[in-house]
């Protein structure tokens, strides 16, 4: 059997080389050598790849503490539903193996995965889902989300099989399922009503998603300070590493500053801010920033009912065309957003921009105000109304009766009875006295004739003007100051109110009692604009905030709200568009991104462009990693 040289066999060798010969060598070993490390190396680098590993925790900061961390009350807190979302699992996508829409749609029959536990580690069934939607409807249980569900008829199939069924067919209504956070009924069954509210999983939740609650922390005052949650290690039975992030932590302050601080000090992973002044603060080395959409815009909408000017049509555009939305958006929103020039949005509804719209242009709105019976004063568009004032004709003594001796004692400032006695005689004197020669006590021709031109009246100048309520917010305040400053540099006066956003709907939103809102309308994934457009919404509770009607447009929005074909829906659409836009019910603005910061050691799930609410960031968070290595391909 050979065997490789001695080490005494190697240096009676080296001893026989001269020195170039011990030099060549070396090289040719070296060589033969690195070759084969390179050739291993390329081999593994070729057979592997890099990929993300299990480990690494993130922290989040968010404004506010959590209260309700329960799907069925989460929906008036950001930082619950934020919760919410990480914690439980959706009824579709996450829990639904197949999905099958029959009569019409009407019917929706759902297999639910058979490998999904709960934290504690029961198993998720139909009777959890039937649960949830039945909690929902029970008005005892007063839950925010019950009008979205009523109507709703379920039916358990077997323990992983149900079906839903509604009266008519809503092409949203699978949105509504995309929203459903499933609770777990072994969990809540036996919690009455009037203690929903009060029970400790409500901050100590059981769900079913990626990750479960593992602790939190309370200052002296008991008020919430930190949530972490830890990795689900048996989320829906996985063979896989994910989630890959071992615990996901949440601090919570009380102001955005503070938030804005924490940051500035790398004391925080990831974060959101809305006002646009903290937008260029951070640290482009050590965060991402990412610009989300959301289906939501603001506008200003026009209630031609509390204003005269908003019926004429030729106003309504001058007012689209005077608006600089590009300057509103660098201004007020830090270049954060997006023109909307309809609230029809292209990415929503999944058509193109609108060829006919209303882009800044000075000439075009000061033409369209020409051609009103507007008058321009002193760069200020006024209506020129000329008075009817009685023209005096008969010859008024004692004794005369009648409308022109009740105007002639208006005119005299005495009590009009329409009878000519005494008082008004003694008034006639005492008028002759001032503007004419003689005092008869008469209405003569020469007492006429002043009377005619003492007692006309001017013409009445009423100015060009709005009043615009909006909510007291920093962001709104800003916009509607950008807006007066471009109106009124064509001669538009514009009032503006502010007030917190439970006042304003109280007192302004609900009654409709304003001439003009600047406000917002949130949409949907499958957006249905019959609320905010349909003639029969322009009434508390409903959202069309310009109370617009138009029967056309009822009828693509009825049509539209009830087909399941996105091509025929997105077709209605379309035709809806071009109506609202020709008949101008108020100024499309923008729609503001979701800026959210994250620490760019995070990777994957992050490619998101669009999400329907602010909590959906984290739908992709199994997916988030800080660790990676290589593995066999």
């Amino acid at each position: 059997m050979r065997t490789l040289p001695s080490k005494k066999q190697w240096v009676q060798f080296f001893s026989v080389l001269n020195q170039r010969e011990k030099i060549a060598f070396l090289i040719f070993l070296g060589l033969f050598i690195g070759s084969g490390l390179f050739s291993t190396i390329n081999f593994y680098l070729k057979q592997t790849e890099i990929a993300p590993s299990a480990g690494g925790r993130y922290l989040e900061g968010l404004v506010g503490s959590p209260r309700f961390i329960n799907p069925i009350y989460a929906q008036g807190s950001d930082v619950d539903r934020d919760l919410v979302e990480i914690i439980f699992s959706s009824l579709v996508p996450d829990l639904t193996q197949d999905l099958k829409i029959t009569e019409d749609g009407k019917a929706y029959e759902i297999t639910l995965k058979n490998n999904v536990f709960w934290h504690d580690g029961t198993k998720l069934t139909a009777d959890d889902v039937i649960f949830t939607i039945k909690t929902i409807q029970n008005p005892d249980y007063k839950s925010p989300l019950r009008a979205n569900y009523l109507g709703i008829e379920t039916q358990k199939i077997n323990d992983y099989a149900l079906s839903l069924k509604i009266k008519d067919p809503y092409s949203a209504f699978l949105e509504r399922l995309e929203d459903l956070k499933v609770m777990p009924e072994h969990i809540w069954r036996d919690i009455s009503p009037q203690n929903f509210l009060l029970s400790n999983y409500n901050l100590k939740p059981i769900g079913s998603g990626p990750y479960q609650f593992k602790d939190l922390k309370q200052n002296g005052a008991n008020v919430i300070v930190s949530l972490t949650l830890a990795k689900f290690k048996n989320y829906f039975a996985s063979a896989s590493k994910k989630p890959y992030l071992s615990e996901i932590s949440f601090r919570f302050y009380e102001s955005e500053n503070d938030l804005v601080n924490a940051a500035k000090k790398g004391e925080i992973d990831g974060f959101s801010v809305t006002s646009p002044g903290y937008f260029n603060l951070f640290d482009k080395g050590t965060f991402n920033e990412l610009s989300l959409s959301l289906p939501r815009y603001f506008a200003v909408f026009f209630n031609s009912d509390k204003s005269k000017f908003l019926a004429d049509i030729k106003i309504r555009q001058a007012l689209n065309y005077a608006v600089n939305k590009n300057e509103i958006i660098q201004s007020a929103l830090s270049g954060r957003g997006q023109i909307v020039d309809s609230p029809i949005l292209p990415d929503v509804y999944s058509y193109e921009l609108p060829t006919a719209v209303y882009e800044f242009n000075l000439e075009k709105a000061q033409a369209l105000l020409e051609k009103t019976d507007l008058q321009k004063k002193d760069n200020q568009w006024v209506q020129v109304t000329k008075t009817v004032s009685t023209e005096f004709k008969s010859e008024l003594k004692v004794g005369s009766k009648g409308a022109e001796v009740s105007n002639l004692q208006k005119c005299l400032n005495i009590d009009p009875t329409g009878y000519f006695g005494e008082q008004t005689k003694t008034a006639v004197i005492n008028f002759q006295e001032k503007y004419l020669n003689q005092t008869t006590g008469t209405v003569g021709k020469n007492t006429r004739a002043k009377l005619n031109e003492v007692c006309s009246q001017p013409p009445k100048e009423t100015p060009l003007s709005f009043s615009l309520v909006t909510v007291d917010d920093p962001i709104l305040k800003e916009v509607a100051a950008l807006i007066k400053k471009q109106w009124e540099a064509i001669g538009i006066s514009v009032e503006i109110t502010t007030y917190p956003v439970s006042q304003l709907t109280q007192d302004f939103i609900k009654p409709r009692n304003y001439e003009m809102l600047l406000f917002g309308e949130v949409l949907g994934e499958i957006p249905d604009p019959f609320p905010f457009w349909h003639s029969s919404q322009v009434k508390d509770p409903g959202l069309n905030l310009a109370k617009y009607e138009n029967k056309k447009a009822d009828i693509l929005l009825e049509t539209a709200r009830v087909s399941l074909d996105e091509t025929v829906r997105a077709k209605k659409y379309q035709d809806l568009q071009n109506i609202l836009i020709a008949d101008v019910p108020g100024v499309f603005l923008y729609r503001p991104d979701y800026v959210y910061f994250v620490n760019k050691k995070i990777e994957g799930g992050l490619e998101i462009k669009m999400i329907a609410d602010p909590s959906e960031r984290f739908a992709d968070i199994e997916n988030w990693y800080t660790n990676q290595k290589r593995s066999w391909k």
